[in-house]
């Protein structure tokens, strides 16, 4: 199957848990600088994903097969251990917002941009997350991610980006040498349907991590994965 685009996704930012997030008072200099980049950024932004519907066609003790391209990753292995549908995507804050955050002049400025940019990409697995649950009805679904866990590395985008075919280019996402996205603020995955909801956070110690999605539980690796 042919992977989808979706692209020029809706893009609005919640100003309230913006200024909260960046620590910016009301009523200061900084609120009416960041609405303005904020204005500016809603405009320009055409956040885009493509996904296909792929099928897992053998699995090994820490391998899968999926449509002709091998995965390696003990963690993945288990998780679709009772799974054969799955949708792999690659979604992005887009080359708009990506140009438009280059042109942004002052330290600061810069890194309101670069998370203007998060929201961008992060309400983009949102929107393509509902979209596959109304369009499939999977059920309940978790999703894993290249280079999130030692398990399942960042060189994992390699086959990932195989199985997506011209699609990622198709919206802007190059993969480097380095197995790094351009746009930095891109993100690369897959949905899989699962009763048992996971999250890669769950095996990962690292402390004040600011995308924590859950809390680390400690002996989950060796009671589940091992």
């Amino acid at each position: 199957m042919k992977s989808t685009i979706l692209e020029a996704l809706p893009f609005k930012v919640d100003r309230d848990a913006l200024k909260k997030n960046l620590r910016i008072k009301e009523g200061t200099e900084m609120v009416g600088k960041l609405e303005r980049m904020v204005r500016e950024a809603e405009n320009l932004a055409r956040p885009k994903v493509c996904f296909r519907v792929a099928y897992v066609e053998s699995k090994g003790d820490d391998h899968l097969m999926i449509e002709g391209v091998q995965f390696t990753s003990r963690v993945l292995r288990v998780n679709l251990d009772k799974v054969y549908r799955i949708f792999p995507y690659v979604a992005t804050c887009g080359l708009e917002l990506e140009e438009w955050s280059k042109s942004v002049e002052g330290i600061l400025e810069q890194f309101w941009a670069e998370e203007i940019k998060v929201l961008a990409v992060r309400g983009t697995i949102r929107y393509l997350q509902d979209y596959l649950t109304d369009r499939y009805q999977p059920g309940p679904m978790s999703r894993m991610n290249p280079g999130s866990l030692p398990d399942w590395p960042l060189s994992e985008q390699g086959p990932l980006f195989a199985l997506l075919g011209s699609a990622p280019a198709a919206i802007g996402v190059q993969l480097k040498d380095s197995f790094l996205m351009t746009p930095v603020k891109s993100v690369s995955g897959i949905w899989f349907p699962t009763e048992e909801k996971f999250e890669s956070c769950q095996l990962c110690q690292r402390e004040k991590c600011p995308g924590r999605r859950a809390p680390y539980a400690p002996g989950l690796m060796e009671q589940k994965y091992r």
